[in-house]
C-alpha cells in the first residue's frame, strides 16, 4: 500500500509538470514573470508567512530547517490546488480572465531523531496572460504562457535544542514564451523563448525560544544566493507570406541572466497550541541582477527593482482534542509586495487579504485547507493596469502513520 501512494505521488509530480499554476496578468510578461514564495495552502491563507512557522504535522518548504520538527510517526504529503479569477481595467478597457491549476506537491518524512527530509515541486515562477489591441493600419496580439520550476530535496537537523538548521538543492526548469502577432496585410509573428535548466539552494536557520511553559517564539532566516541562470533563450520571426521560420538571437542565460541575493525573516509566537501569528520580512536585491534584453524582442531599457515584501498572519485552533468545531484551525492575514517589475519608471506593486480555515478529516491527522484571497495589484507612480484578484486556494495535508508498529500480545 504505501508503494503504491508512492507510485501515485510520483505521478502527481509529472503531472504538475505540464498542470503548473498559471497566471493571469500582462505584467507577467516582464522578466521572468511573476515570482512565487514557496507558501503553501496553510501559509497562503496566513497572507504567504512561513520562515519561523515550525509544525510536526505541516510541510514548510520556505524555511528548511522547519524539517527538524516533522511528528516522528508520519509521513506527510501537501497537495495545494489554486483558482484564480481576475478582473482587470486601463482607462475605459476592462477585462476578466480565470485561471489556475496544480500549485505544488510536497512530501516531509523523518529520517532520523532531530533529523527530517522532504522533497517536492514547487514553482518558481509563473506567465499568463492575452490581450488585442490596435495599430495604424491593423491590429495586434499578445500572449504568454509558462514558467519555472523547482523540483527540490532537503533536509532541517537539530544539532541542539531549539536551534534547527536545513537546505533545499532543486532543479530548476522550466520554458516560457511571449509571443507578439502583428496583422495588417499579412500577419507576421514574433516570439521569444526562454528555457532554464538549472539548480539552486537555500539554507535557513530557527531558534526557539520557550518564554513559559505554553508560550513560544521562533526566530527564522531562510538565504538563497545570488548566481547566473543556466540555459537558453531566442526569438523566432515568422511572416504568413513566407513559410519559413527564422530564429534570431539564440544566447547562453549563462553570465547574462541572473537571480538576485534573496533573504526572508520571519518571528512567529505560539501560545498554547491554540494562537499562532508571525511577521515576515522579504528582500531580494533585483537591481543588481543582470538581465540582457533580447534585441528586437525586449525594450533596451528593461530594467528590474529591489522586491521587498512584509506579511503577517494569524491562526487560532480553539482545542485540537475537544469537538469538531474546536480541533478546526481559523486562519487569517494580509501582505504588501513591492515587486521587481518595472514598466519604464514606474514599479509594479500588490497588497491583498487572506482568510482561511482548516477542516480535520475525521479518524485520523489529515487536515483538509480552504481558503480565500483577495489581491490588488497595479504600477506606481504613473497607474497603469489595475487587477483585482479573488483566489481560491486548497490543500490537502495528509498524515500517514507509516511508522506506526502495531505491538501483538
Amino acid at each position: 500500500m504505501k508503494i503504491r501512494k508512492t507510485v501515485l505521488a510520483i505521478t502527481a509530480i509529472a503531472t504538475l509538470c505540464a498542470t503548473a499554476q498559471i497566471s493571469t496578468s500582462p505584467y507577467s510578461k516582464i522578466g521572468y514573470g511573476l515570482l512565487n514564495d514557496n507558501a503553501s495552502g496553510i501559509q497562503r491563507q496566513m497572507g504567504g508567512v512561513g520562515y519561523a512557522m515550525q509544525n510536526g504535522r505541516a510541510i514548510n518548504v520556505m524555511n528548511p530547517a522547519s524539517y527538524s520538527q516533522v511528528d516522528s510517526l508520519t509521513f506527510l504529503w501537501d497537495v495545494g490546488v489554486d483558482l484564480n479569477n481576475a478582473w482587470s481595467h486601463e482607462g475605459d478597457l476592462k477585462g476578466y480572465n480565470f485561471g489556475g491549476g496544480l500549485d505544488y506537491l510536497s512530501a516531509q518524512f523523518r529520517i532520523i531523531k532531530g533529523l527530517g527530509g522532504s522533497f517536492g515541486l514547487v514553482p518558481y515562477s509563473s506567465v499568463g496572460y492575452q490581450y488585442v489591441g490596435e495599430i495604424d493600419g491593423g491590429a495586434e496580439a499578445r500572449t504568454g504562457s509558462g514558467g519555472l520550476l523547482q523540483l527540490y530535496i532537503g533536509a532541517g537537523y537539530e544539532p541542539i535544542k531549539n536551534l534547527s538548521l536545513g537546505f533545499n538543492v532543486s532543479y530548476l526548469f522550466g520554458t516560457t514564451t511571449n509571443t507578439s502577432s502583428v496583422a495588417s496585410t499579412s500577419t507576421t509573428t514574433y516570439q521569444r523563448i526562454m528555457e532554464v535548466r538549472d539548480w539552486n539552494i537555500t539554507a535557513g536557520i530557527q531558534y526557539g525560544i520557550d518564554l513559559s511553559l505554553h508560550d513560544r517564539m521562533v526566530l527564522g532566516v531562510s538565504y538563497t544566493p545570488k548566481k547566473s541562470f543556466h540555459g537558453h533563450t531566442w526569438g523566432t520571426m515568422f511572416d504568413s507570406q513566407d513559410s519559413k521560420i527564422d530564429t534570431l538571437g539564440y544566447t547562453s542565460l549563462k553570465g547574462k541572466y541572473e537571480q538576485p541575493h534573496t533573504i526572508g525573516v520571519g518571528l512567529s509566537y505560539n501560545h498554547a497550541n491554540h494562537w499562532l501569528t508571525e511577521i515576515d520580512v522579504t528582500y531580494q536585491k533585483w537591481k543588481d541582477a543582470k538581465y540582457e534584453p533580447l534585441q528586437g524582442f525586449e525594450s533596451a531599457t528593461t530594467s528590474f527593482d529591489n522586491r521587498w515584501k512584509v506579511a503577517a498572519g494569524l491562526q487560532f485552533t480553539p482545542n485540537r482534542r475537544g469537538t469538531y468545531i474546536g480541533a478546526m484551525a481559523f486562519r487569517v492575514g494580509g501582505f504588501y509586495n513591492h515587486d521587481y517589475l518595472m514598466i519604464g519608471s514606474n514599479n509594479v506593486r500588490d497588497y491583498g487579504a487572506t482568510v482561511g480555515v482548516g477542516l480535520p478529516v475525521p479518524g485520523g491527522k489529515t487536515t483538509i485547507n480552504l481558503g480565500l484571497e483577495w489581491r490588488h495589484r497595479t504600477s506606481s507612480p504613473l497607474v497603469m493596469i489595475k487587477e483585482d484578484y479573488l483566489n481560491i486556494t486548497l490543500s490537502v495535508n495528509f498524515n500517514e502513520l507509516w511508522f506506526w508498529k502495531n505491538r501483538i500480545r
